[in-house]
C-alpha cells in the first residue's frame, strides 16, 4: 500500500511464520515487488480492546516506534477486513486510534508530541525546543539554522526555510543530520515553509529510509513546531511531494492527522534469509503480504 506515496509493506503475522532479522528485512526491502519504506508488522494484541499490536520497520532494518502513513493503511487494511470503523493499534509509541470515513479521508491519533530536550531525544540540554543551536553551512552565513526539535513517536528536526524549500539540498544534508552526534537516536529532517496560516508545505529525509514522498510523522512535527511558534493555526493542511494532509492539534493535546491510503497489491513472502527467533509475546510472520 503507501500513504500519499510512502511505500508500506503491510505483514501480517497473526496466522504463523517467522519474523525477520534485520537482513532478512533489507533483502525484503532490496525487491521491486517488495520494496518498501515502512514494514508494518501485524501480531496479535496484547492489550485488550485493541486490534493488533504493531511493529514497524524502516528499509535500512531499524525499528521506528510510529509511522503516521502505515497507520492509516492498516487502519484501512483491517476496515477492509472486519468491517470496522474505528481501530486501536497498539505500537512501541503507545496506542493509537484510527477512524476510518473512506479511503481518501482515514484519521489517526498520533498522541501528545513530546518538546522536553530529554524525551526526543538530544545528546544535550536545551531549554527551549522551538529553536536549538544547530546549523548548515559556514558559520558566519548558514544555509538553514536555529530548527525546531520534537519527537511524536520518533524523533524529527524541522529547519525553516528562507526561500522555496525545492531549492535546497536536501539529499546532500539530509543524511548528515540525520546522524548527527545531537541525535542518539538519529533524526529525521525536515525543511518547512510556511505558506499562511493555514497551509505550510514540507520536504522530509526520514530516518532510516531517506528521501521519500511522505512522512506522515514529520507533517505532525512541523505543524506543531510552526503552531508553537506560532506562526499558523491549530488547523493546518501540510504539502508535502505526494500530496496533502490535514493535521490538527486538538485542545486535548493530541494531533490528529488526516489523509488518503491507495492499495497497490498484495501475494505472499518467500522464505526470508537469516530468519531471527522470535522475542518474547510476538508472534511469527505470516506469509500473507499487503
Amino acid at each position: 500500500m503507501n500513504g500519499l506515496g510512502n511505500e508500506i509493506l503491510v505483514v501480517d503475522l497473526r496466522q504463523g511464520g517467522q519474523l525477520p532479522s534485520v537482513e532478512g528485512i533489507r533483502h525484503i526491502a532490496g525487491q521491486p515487488a517488495t520494496s518498501f519504506d515502512q514494514m508494518m508488522v501485524l501480531a496479535p494484541p496484547r492489550t485488550p480492546g485493541t486490534d493488533a499490536w504493531v511493529t514497524i520497520f524502516n528499509a535500512d532494518g531499524s525499528e521506528a516506534a510510529a509511522c503516521g502513513n502505515g497507520t492509516r493503511c492498516i487502519g484501512w487494511f483491517e476496515q477492509e477486513r472486519t468491517g470496522k470503523r474505528r481501530l486501536i493499534f497498539e505500537t512501541h509509541a503507545g496506542m493509537h486510534t484510527v477512524s476510518v470515513k473512506d479511503i481518501a479521508a482515514i484519521t489517526v491519533d498520533m498522541g501528545e508530541p513530546r518538546f522536553g530536550w530529554a524525551d526526543i531525544p538530544l545528546a544535550e540540554p536545551f531549554h527551549d525546543t522551538r529553536a536549538i543551536e544547530l546549523q548548515i553551512g559556514p558559520i558566519d552565513n548558514p544555509v538553514l539554522h536555529s530548527p525546531s526539535v520534537v519527537n511524536v513517536g520518533n524523533p524529527h528536526v524541522i529547519f525553516w526555510a528562507e526561500k522555496p524549500i525545492a531549492s535546497y539540498d536536501l539529499a546532500r544534508f539530509g543524511p548528515l543530520i540525520e546522524n548527527h552526534p545531537l541525535f542518539p537516536e538519529r533524526a529525521n529532517v525536515t525543511l518547512a515553509e510556511v505558506t499562511s496560516r493555514s497551509t505550510m508545505a514540507i520536504r522530509t529525509w526520514e530516518r532510516g529510509a531517506g528521501l521519500t514522498q511522505a512522512c506522515g510523522t514529520a507533517a505532525c512535527a512541523a505543524a506543531v513546531s510552526a503552531m508553537r511558534k506560532r506562526l499558523v493555526d491549530r488547523n493546518v493542511t501540510v504539502a508535502l511531494p505526494g500530496g496533502p494532509l490535514a493535521i490538527e492539534w486538538a485542545d486535548d493535546n493530541h494531533i490528529l492527522m488526516t489523509g488518503p491510503v491507495a492499495f497497490e497489491h498484495e501475494g505472499s513472502l518467500p522464505a526470508l534469509p537469516a530468519a531471527a527467533a522470535i522475542p518474547e509475546n510476538e508472534t511469527a510472520l505470516s506469509p500473507r503480504a499487503v
